[in-house]
């Protein structure tokens, strides 16, 4: 069976590793301005506040883990009130031991082990903007461990290191993205996931991107009518059915592009157009340059 969220992972390309420890003590605070890249932290032992810019603030307990997709602004601190200290990570070297915060002597109040990595995929916007803008969980052991074993990772330079980095993001993006699979969540991938019935229909427009689908074939396939379905789709993943069937071609097709020399006409027959020019239409359309220029590397920003 098509596994979606895999597929995802897979296209997104996860790698380049840091991580950190980081603790706090008494009165600390500190600012962090938007990053942009996927970041994430796991609380190893006490706890601390986290607010992350649009989002509620939280407490961050021992066992939590957090993962900001596309890491906004956020602000990270203690509970005495404080006036947090500013930190641009696009400037700050990154440090090579723990980032202690706060009072530097006496036990720590709260650690943590934090970091960052980058998708090398060139629509990772795109499948970003699918998913969360903060995943919060609790109590879920295997994201500690899988954090922990990141740091340890990261913190040698044995043979195969980016190789193992990388295994270890993916399995870690796909449980931290499948423990939040929930129908509380909000409009997005990862709710439609957890839908019964739209799952089906993202299953179906993900093992088989060449057929020619309709919203009434789709529908079919999650036993809905066509209106319950485009409504309960919409609403679901914040997409209409054929919005999320061409943003996931695009996908496809700009991985094909980017890769090993396929011919276009082929390119179209994988993500389901009948001709390479009605492909090439769909494509400049979509992605504001021919597929002939972006599989040249010369790719608008």
């Amino acid at each position: 069976m098509t596994d979606p969220l895999a597929q995802v992972i897979e296209l997104l390309q996860p790698r380049t590793v840091f991580a950190k420890g980081i603790s706090g003590a008494g009165a600390w605070g500190v600012r962090y301005s938007e990053f942009g890249q996927p970041g994430f932290c796991a609380v190893l032992e006490g706890s601390c506040r986290l607010a992350v810019d649009g989002e509620a603030p939280v407490t961050l307990e021992q066992g939590d883990f957090v993962l900001l997709p596309a890491t906004p602004a956020f602000t990270m601190s203690g509970f005495e009130p404080v006036t947090p200290r500013r930190v641009d990570p696009r400037t700050t070297p990154a440090p090579t031991e723990e980032v202690r915060h706060g009072r530097q002597d006496g036990p720590a109040d709260v650690r943590l082990l934090g970091g960052y990595f980058v998708f090398g995929s060139p629509d990772a916007a795109l499948l970003v903007s699918l998913l969360p803008a903060m995943v919060h969980i609790s109590g879920v052991e295997r994201l500690s461990t899988l954090v922990r074993l990141v740091g340890e990772e990261a913190s040698q330079h044995n043979a195969g290191r980016d190789l193992v980095l990388a295994r270890l993001v993916e399995i870690l993006l796909i449980e931290a993205l499948r423990a939040s699979r929930t129908k509380g969540s909000p409009p997005g991938f990862l709710r439609g996931l957890a839908d019964a019935r739209v799952s089906g229909a993202i299953r179906q427009m993900h093992g088989d991107p060449q057929r020619s689908w309709t919203v009434a074939e789709l529908a079919g396939k999650a036993g809905l009518s066509r209106s319950a379905f485009f409504d309960r789709f919409t609403r679901t993943v914040g997409l209409r059915p054929m919005e999320y069937l061409l943003a996931w071609r695009m996908a496809l097709a700009k991985n094909l592009l980017g890769g090993k020399e396929i011919a276009l006409d082929e390119v179209a027959r994988r993500v389901g157009y009948g001709s390479a020019s009605t492909f090439s239409t769909a494509f400049s359309r979509h992605v504001g340059q021919s597929p002939g220029r972006y599989a040249r590397g010369d790719r608008a920003e």
